[in-house]
């Protein structure tokens, strides 16, 4: 079984209790104009180009078969549409300014790096944690990878926006400890108009999960101009506060930081202007939040 994943990254502390392994997965069907991880928007994998690092040396003009690297008027051009992700360029360039994003593995090759922690699961009360992207955009890779931690004891989370057919969750449950939701807004035009779909579907998930035996915790990213105002932090609190096994409510800023990867994906990154919420105003959407009697948390994004 194999799935297609942008990174294994190790000792996370930030994805559920202990210290973890995340698996991001590739594939995403929300498009949240601010999200800082764009490389986990397209299924397939893709070339970055950090035009910076670029030393001029020629050797991805040399193996490109598809002539997407080209010298025009004396200056170093990439035409993506002419790429083929094959990787041959990544693999051949000595300043590391090209960079293939995503690979295929196998269940086998995951578990491999998570069993070299287990230590530090059994110490921290860690575990494994799926995140994208959307993991369950590829349910069968997760079945079979959280298949295969629930066979050796290990604790498993999984970190969803909850757009797919409830099918979808409630097949992969029997084999999740922790499940993470995402609840950017309630108002369904404001989310449509944010990410690009309703809300709908996710909400009456969130309900549904609400109803099983299933520890949920719920994140909202804090987006200038979406959901910042401490009004529509509150209704999320409200909405959370219903879900018997909630274990807390979680505020994630904004920031900024994720232009460098757009621009290296060849892609507009509509939240360039935007700056980060002050320490103060998440605090005063955390005590908005606290209203409604649920334990609220400010972390990191």
């Amino acid at each position: 079984m194999q799935g297609t994943i942008t990174e294994i990254q190790r000792f996370s502390v930030h994805d559920g209790p202990g210290i973890r392994t995340t698996v991001f997965l590739k594939g995403c069907n929300l498009r949240c104009f601010w999200c800082h991880n764009p490389e986990t928007h397209r299924p397939e994998p893709e070339l970055q180009l950090q035009l910076e690092r670029c030393i001029g040396c020629g050797a991805c003009l040399a193996v490109c078969e598809t002539g997407a690297h080209q010298m025009v008027d004396g200056e170093r051009a990439f035409e993506r549409e002419l790429c083929v992700a094959c990787g041959r360029c990544a693999q051949e360039c000595y300043a590391e300014a090209l960079t293939l994003v995503g690979r295929r593995v196998d269940v086998a090759e995951v578990m491999r790096e998570v069993m070299a922690d287990r230590p530090f699961y059994e110490n921290s009360g860690g575990g494994v944690t799926l995140s994208g992207g959307e993991p369950l955009l590829q349910p069968a890779f997760c079945e079979a990878l959280l298949g295969a931690c629930r066979a050796e004891g290990i604790h498993t989370a999984i970190e969803t926006a909850a757009n797919v057919p409830w099918e979808r969750i409630s097949e992969l449950l029997p084999l999740v400890d922790l499940v993470m939701l995402d609840v950017k807004v309630l108002d369904q035009a404001v989310h449509r108009q944010a990410t690009g779909v309703g809300n709908e579907r996710i909400l009456a998930n969130v309900e549904r999960l609400g109803a099983t035996d299933k520890p949920l915790i719920v994140r909202t990213p804090v987006i200038p101009g979406v959901n910042d105002e401490p009004e529509t932090i509150a209704a999320i609190a409200q909405f959370a506060a219903r879900l018997p096994r909630l274990v807390y409510y979680e505020l994630l800023p904004f920031h900024p930081m994720a232009a460098s990867k757009y621009d290296g994906l060849g892609r507009d990154y509509a939240a360039r202007s935007l700056k980060r919420p002050t320490p103060e105003s998440m605090e005063q959407l955390a005590e908005a939040a606290r209203v409604h009697g649920i334990t609220v948390r400010c972390g990191h994004s």
